[in-house]
């Protein structure tokens, strides 16, 4: 595998957060795929210490066994310590995906070929790992390319921003700017939104928004379980947020646009974040400060 730097840019520090980003943010996550032409019949040969596709729409970790897994326009990858991608389940072009608890997971996004699921696929939810996938609700109707999840239930925008606490009946709600990402606090009041006008934030659940002033327009977003915040904006510079997302500091600088962000925290409470970029997967066990390659193109 082709070992990339990821340069630190200096200690980390407060600092104002007003920065020319390159591209638009909701252009990164949102445009790419459509309906899924993935093929079902066969697992594709990935090797090892490679990205399994080009087009990866979420990650995260399985806390029932500790894999890392991507959410990928052919179907949902585990990735073994080998740094070995496999497939796992059917052939979902999964536009959305959150990590819900051991072994469960919500999803939505289109069924590939030879998939007996409606297109879209509407919430769908996997509680073996990703082997198998249920509908909840809106099959045929939603493609949720965002999604957040939380004590309180799901956030999702297909278009509309609606919430559900019961993961079949939904409430539309009003948001200023489509989102690209969106990520919620462990109890669901505070939510995040990256959006193309900027970051939005509410404290009501997404009832209502304000703008977050001096954010960078982030195009990626994660909340850790330890209320530490963590994303992406479409330049390559990861942000965390300690306060719930009101202030920023600059971490470290991936050199690649984002495609997804996830992070957790360990056993001894530091936090890790899983990125991926148009050019590898890479990891921190510092909360951002300095990352390494885990796959790459």
């Amino acid at each position: 595998m082709t070992l990339n730097p990821f340069a630190l840019r200096g200690p980390g520090r407060r600092r104002s957060l007003r920065t020319v980003v390159l591209g638009v943010a909701a252009a990164i996550v949102m445009a790419g795929c459509t309906a899924s032409g993935a093929d079902e019949q066969a697992t594709p040969a990935v090797p090892a210490g490679s990205l399994p596709s080009a087009h990866i729409h979420g990650v995260g970790v399985d806390p029932a066994d500790g894999t890392t897994v991507l959410a990928t326009h052919d179907g949902l990858f585990r990735v073994s310590d080998r740094a070995e991608s496999t497939r796992v389940g059917p052939a979902i072009d999964l536009m959305g995906f959150a990590v819900a608890g051991p072994g469960h997971f919500l999803a939505s996004g289109h069924p590939g070929i030879g998939v007996d699921m409606a297109q879209p696929v509407g919430l769908i939810e996997s509680t073996d790992g990703g082997q198998t996938w249920t509908a909840l609700s809106r099959e045929g109707e939603s493609d949720f390319h965002a999604l957040a999840v939380s004590s309180a239930g799901v956030l999702g925008f297909d278009g509309a921003l609606r919430r559900s606490s019961d993961h079949r009946r939904w409430q539309d709600l009003a948001i200023p700017a489509e989102p690209a990402a969106l990520a919620a606090s462990p109890d669901g009041q505070i939510v995040l939104a990256a959006t193309e006008q900027g970051l939005l934030r509410s404290t009501d659940s997404g009832t209502s928004w304000s703008p977050v002033e001096g954010a960078s327009w982030l195009a990626v977003l994660s909340w850790a379980e330890s209320g530490t915040v963590g994303g992406i904006d479409s330049a390559g510079r990861f942000w965390a947020s300690t306060d719930g997302g009101v202030t920023w500091e600059e971490r470290a600088h991936l050199d690649a646009a984002p495609q997804a962000v996830h992070l957790r925290v360990d056993d001894a409470g530091a936090v890790h974040v899983l990125a991926v970029t148009d050019t590898a997967l890479v990891e921190s066990v510092d909360g951002g400060y300095a990352f390494h390659p885990v796959l790459s193109n």
